[in-house]
C-alpha cells in the first residue's frame, strides 16, 4: 500500500511534526510504503480563464512549477492519504489551503484522482488549542468536493498530545492495514 502524508506544516519540529512521526510509524508498521509531501510553500490559485483554466479541461495546473504538479501526482499514486496541518486562526496552514484549493479545481468530483480514497484528517492547534473544529470542517469540505472518504478526524493540541499521539498512530496503522471506514470491527 502507498500511504501519502500531505502536510501543511512549515516547521520541521514541534507538535505537528511529532504527530506526523507517529502517523508514519503506524503506517510503516502495517507494511505501507510511506511518502511525505510538504505543501507549506504552495502559491495561491491564479483563477485563470474565468476560474477554469487548464485545471478543468486537462486536470492540471498551468502554474504547477512551484511543486504543485509533484503533489498532485503523489496524491494520484497514493492508496491511502493523511492530511495533517497546524491550525492558524481556526484554519489549515495557508500553503496547504492553497494546494488543496488548486487540487480541488483540477480533480473535482466523483471522477477525480482521489475519489473513493480514504483520508485521515489531523489538525494540531498550538497556542490556545482552539480552532481545530473549524479547520477539520475545511478539510471535510475538501473531501466532499473531491469524493474522498474520511477515515477519521483527529485533533491534537498541547494538552492532549500524550494520548492523541497514540490515536494518530493507531488510526494510521488501521488505515494502512486496509480497514475501511464504516466497517464494524
Amino acid at each position: 500500500m502507498r500511504f501519502l502524508i500531505l502536510s501543511g506544516n512549515p516547521k520541521r519540529d514541534g507538535l505537528c511534526d511529532s504527530i506526523t512521526a507517529q502517523i508514519i510509524r503506524g503506517a510503516e508498521e502495517s507494511g505501507a510504503e510511506v511518502e511525505t509531501f510538504y505543501a507549506d510553500h504552495m502559491l495561491a490559485c491564479h483563477v485563470c480563464n474565468d476560474g477554469w483554466g487548464s485545471c478543468r479541461g486537462y486536470h492540471e495546473c498551468a502554474f504547477g512549477e512551484d511543486g504543485f504538479n509533484e503533489g498532485q501526482q503523489a496524491l494520484k499514486r497514493a492508496d491511502a492519504i493523511c492530511i495533517i496541518t497546524p491550525v492558524y486562526w481556526g484554519e489549515m496552514a495557508e500553503g496547504l489551503k492553497c494546494f488543496l484549493d488548486r487540487f480541488r479545481r483540477c480533480e473535482f468530483g466523483q471522477n477525480g484522482a482521489i475519489a473513493g480514497k480514504q483520508i485521515l484528517l489531523a489538525a494540531s492547534p498550538g497556542g490556545s488549542g482552539n480552532g481545530a473544529l473549524t479547520c477539520l470542517e475545511q478539510m471535510d469540505r475538501f473531501c466532499r468536493h473531491t469524493g474522498a472518504i474520511i477515515f477519521d478526524l483527529i485533533s491534537i493540541n498541547r494538552w492532549n498530545h500524550d494520548y492523541k499521539a497514540r490515536a494518530a498512530y493507531s488510526a494510521a496503522k488501521a488505515l494502512a492495514a486496509g480497514r475501511k471506514a464504516g466497517n464494524n470491527i
